[in-house]
């Protein structure tokens, strides 16, 4: 279980907030704002109002013991600047923050955000990938140019072993494991005697410029 902070109750917030809560997590959700508070009450293990730009506040809190914070303060990027800078002096090793725009991103990495969040153009990029290449189920950016991808297998690969496939070879992505798509059972580094059937799904992970390619092809 993990213990998380979320500062700001907007509707990106607050499904990060009961999200994580409806998943087993300990959520402490943080808002200004009276009604947006008292809607989370019943979707995190604690809801307060507060002021999060109040270090003594985040100190106060035991916000510096948390596994992680998450900062969503709307259009008011100077607020989850100093947040997320407040964060950074408490010594939290894992704040996610949302941004406004690029250059909001920037100013955000360089106080100390962890882990910059685009919700507008993240949701686009996945939405375009998934038009482009319908059968990847998930699509995640690893950094470095590399991603991970949950995907049905294209339609040449079934009934085939990884051994024939030779994917890493033909293709330079690998297979890091198999879920059958009936029994949900998965296997991590599949052996290359494994035949891919028409239910697997795969775990691949590789260049995100490789994967678009593989799709694209065989998709």
């Amino acid at each position: 279980m993990k213990r998380v902070c979320v500062i700001g109750l907007g509707n990106f917030g607050f499904h990060v907030a009961r999200t994580l809560y409806e998943d087993g997590h300990e959520v402490l959700a943080v808002d200004t704002d009276r009604e947006k508070v008292q809607g989370m009450r019943d979707h995190a293990s604690l809801a307060i109002i507060a002021d999060a730009s109040n270090k003594d506040f985040l100190v106060g809190q035991g916000i510096d013991k948390m596994d992680a914070v998450v900062v969503s303060t709307g259009e008011r990027s100077h607020l989850a600047t100093l947040i997320t800078l407040h964060l950074k002096e408490l010594g939290l090793k894992k704040i996610l923050v949302k941004a406004l725009n690029e250059d909001h991103g920037r100013i955000l990495e360089k106080v100390g955000a962890t882990q910059v969040i685009f919700p507008e153009k993240d949701m686009a990029i996945k939405t375009a990938r998934s038009i482009a290449s319908p059968n990847i189920l998930e699509f995640i950016s690893m950094g470095e140019g590399y991603s991970l991808s949950e995907a049905e297998p294209p339609a040449n690969f079934i009934g085939k072993s990884l051994a024939q496939l030779d994917i890493r070879q033909q293709h330079g992505v690998t297979v890091l494991g198999i879920r059958d798509g009936a029994t949900n059972q998965f296997v991590l580094l599949p052996p290359a005697s494994k035949v891919i059937e028409e239910n697997d799904l795969l775990l691949f992970v590789g260049t995100t410029k490789s994967l678009e390619e593989l799709f694209r092809a065989k998709g």
